[in-house]
């Protein structure tokens, strides 16, 4: 099956699915595909149901009873019955989907949403298992069966422990949101400088450049500004209200209030559970659950620190979440009001930048230390990146460190490759480097860290000349621009 020509990207999970419609056999056979909201699951299994000539059917959140009508009249329009189907239960139901290969070789079927139908019908992963299990097999057809979701928590769980459909699974895929580069080639952003500035808003999410700014892109680093305040801030745009919604869609997010709390504190700064109780008011034992939560929805990320294993640090997975709740959420009223929301976004520099871009970038610094920089940038094989903070005795304080890169060297050794800050909005000069020294020999003392260790400065806005300098005659000191983050390695 060809790709169509108005897929972008999605190589790799085309190849996966097209192949999976493909397997030979005369048995049915079942896959799982999930991946956060807005990332085009449903586009890519309505283009290889299309490309099969497969069957599609996507749930609604309803009860069972008007489940079974719908799912009866979708699959006899698809048989071309004259009449719907009427099943009274799953069983009745499923049987008959495991009928539509008949003779033509293998058949796509895709139940797209399946969580709504297994909150409804609990017992419908368990009537799909007796399916296909070998004993039924004599009655079925070579159907290639794709349950699709966005609820990461429940469609998590259907392939895993004691579930019922646990090792039934011929494919497993998780659609992504786009990287950073991805993303900027999908929006058709050339410039570094306002592709990175978009992505700390939208992230890598498709939907949002068609569905919900229908192609409206930031023209030029000039036009951000604007654009910002047309498409993200604009009360008559999706955007506005996007960020509200991702929760209010999360089915295992009952008190919204309490999770809303959670990532504002994560947006405003803190990262460890400590910090997020004492901004909330709360013991941090009683945060253990919404975080939890929050985790397992795809909502925060849980990353251990890269020195210290029993230290770790929450962030937010959706940038647009983070963007809502420093610069959007504390004046909501405002922006709630037509004509209002440049007046809000002028206030918000700060914030935005702080909050908002600084962040982000430390993290597109990681994502390129991990997954684009060349082994000869960091003098060996990466195999962990992370942030972390490193202990001055001495001193009486404490350093972090934005980007730690471990990995192997040339010949085997497990150590740390490297070390880096990542500023936004400063230009680096030799104190950035001194700095990195610092820390490096506060590592090296303890074990940590080699003489090798090489040491990065990743800029959003440049470095001196001397550092420039000083770079050129060190091949330990990389010094990694915005142009560098998208086009090198």
């Amino acid at each position: 099956m060809d790709k169509p020509a108005e897929m972008f990207d999605r190589d790799f999970e085309w190849a996966e699915l097209t192949r999976f419609a493909a397997l030979p056999g005369p048995r049915a056979t079942l896959g799982v595909v999930s991946g956060r909201r807005r990332q085009g699951k449903t586009f890519l299994l309505d283009a290889v149901t299309r490309a099969g000539g497969g069957f599609m059917f996507t749930a609604t959140e309803t009860t069972e009873a008007d489940a079974l009508r719908q799912f009866g009249e979708a699959l006899a329009r698809y048989r071309g019955q004259p009449t719907p189907f009427r099943f009274t239960h799953w069983d009745e139901a499923v049987t008959e989907l495991m009928r539509i290969a008949d003779a033509g070789g293998p058949t796509v079927a895709v139940i797209d949403e399946f969580p709504f139908l297994a909150k409804a019908s609990p017992s419908l992963p368990s009537i799909i298992q007796r399916a296909l299990d070998p004993a039924a097999q004599h009655t079925n057809t070579p159907v290639r069966l794709l349950l699709c979701g966005s609820a990461l928590s429940f469609m998590g769980k259907l392939l895993s422990g004691n579930a019922p459909l646990r090792g039934r699974a011929g494919l497993e895929l998780v659609v992504p949101t786009l990287d950073f580069r991805l993303a900027a080639e999908f929006w058709q952003i050339t410039d570094p400088r306002t592709a990175l500035l978009t992505n700390a808003i939208v992230g890598g999410t498709p939907a949002y450049r068609r569905e919900f700014t229908q192609g409206d892109t930031p023209a030029d680093p000039d036009d951000f500004d604007a654009w910002v305040t047309r498409a993200v801030l604009n009360p008559a745009r999706p955007l506005f209200r996007e960020a509200r919604y991702l929760l209010a869609e999360e089915p295992e997010l009952h008190d919204t209030a309490l999770y809303h709390s959670v990532l504002a504190a994560i947006a405003a700064g803190n990262a460890a559970r400590g910090g997020i109780a004492d901004y909330l008011g709360r013991k941090s034992t009683d945060l253990a659950h919404p975080l939890g939560v929050l985790q397992d929805v795809g909502m925060i990320t849980h990353e251990a620190d890269a020195f210290r294993r029993n230290r770790s640090a929450y962030r937010i997975a959706e940038p647009l979440v983070t963007f809502y709740h420093a610069v959007m959420r504390p004046s909501w009223g405002d922006l709630e009001r037509p004509g209002r929301a440049p007046d809000v976004w002028r206030r918000a520099q700060s914030t935005f930048r702080s909050k908002v871009v600084g962040p982000h970038f430390e993290q597109v610094c990681r994502e390129w230390a991990r997954w684009h920089a060349a082994p000869d940038t960091h003098g060996g094989q990466v195999t962990r990146v992370a942030s972390g903070i490193v202990n001055d005795p001495a001193a009486k304080t404490s350093h972090e460190v934005d980007v730690a890169v471990h990995g192997e060297t040339d010949g085997g050794r497990e150590t740390l490759l490297s070390i880096g800050e990542a500023q936004w909005n400063d230009t680096m000069g030799v104190g950035h480097l001194e700095r990195l020294r610092h820390i490096r020999t506060l590592l090296t003392t303890r074990g940590t860290a080699i003489e090798a260790t090489r040491l990065h400065c990743f800029s959003g806005t440049g470095f001196t000349d001397e550092l420039h300098h000083l770079a050129k005659d060190d091949p330990t000191v990389q010094l990694i621009d915005l142009p560098r983050l998208y086009q090198g390695e």
